[in-house]
């Protein structure tokens, strides 16, 4: 299960393509989204955050000003075409297999480029998988701490790919009927390797990242394994 803001951005992405609109269209304001949908002004403000960071959102300050639908880059539409494939086994283990393959370049980029504040909400981020109370928040927050990795990262055709495969993953992960003990400690195994992970790319050591980004994505299963674990292989 997704957060609201997510929810929000997928909705508006979507009204964007069904309608057809075209670069430049106005989309609306904040406020006017605020007005529409009845969330709140964080909830609408990182939802323009997670669109403007994927292409599809323009914003403009000032009179006159407002969201705007992007200019659509050849990333922007391979990460369409990531998120109508469908939900198939397949489509998901060659998306598993293409982050995997994504995450040393991103978190390289991310370890080049991190600030002060990029670590600090990347600190805040893990705090939510430490804190999570099921399976559903725990994955909300691991979406959110990698979209933000990718965030950093300058190099914006591996990011915009990188945060394609990541919807694409997300949409994809059902919810689970129970939350079981075993569950519980594989999340707990899960977010020491995500711990890891932000530790390497904060000390800005590249063969560090390297080793955290090998420990992810092997310890992640792969398709075959329990469907809690099968989950987790996207996270």
């Amino acid at each position: 299960m997704r957060s609201r803001a997510h929810l929000l951005a997928a909705s508006i992405d979507e009204r964007i393509r069904r309608d057809g609109l075209s670069p430049g269209t106005l989309v609306g304001t904040l406020d006017e989204l605020r007005a529409e949908t009845g969330l709140a002004r964080a909830t609408v403000s990182e939802a323009v955050r997670l669109l403007r960071d994927r292409g599809v959102l323009e914003i403009r300050p000032g009179r006159g000003g407002g969201l705007f639908v992007a200019e659509r880059s050849p990333v922007v539409r391979l990460r369409q075409t990531l998120l109508s494939v469908d939900e198939e086994p397949t489509a998901v283990v060659d998306a598993i297999e293409l982050r995997d393959h994504l995450e040393v370049l991103v978190d390289l980029g991310a370890a080049r480029c991190r600030s002060e504040a990029d670590i600090e909400q990347l600190q805040v981020l893990l705090g939510r998988m430490r804190s999570a109370a099921d399976w559903d928040s725990f994955m909300q927050a691991n979406w959110a701490l990698h979209e933000r990795m990718a965030g950093i990262c300058p190099n914006a055709m591996a990011r915009g790919v990188y945060i394609g495969t990541l919807g694409h993953l997300s949409s994809s992960s059902s919810k689970l009927a129970e939350d079981t003990d075993a569950s519980a400690a594989y999340r707990a195994r899960r977010y020491a390797v995500h711990v890891d992970l932000v530790e390497a790319v904060a000390s800005g050591d590249e063969d560090r990242v390297r080793t955290a980004v090998a420990r992810h994505n092997d310890t992640a299963p792969r398709p075959g394994q329990h469907r809690e674990q099968q989950q987790g292989a996207a996270s």
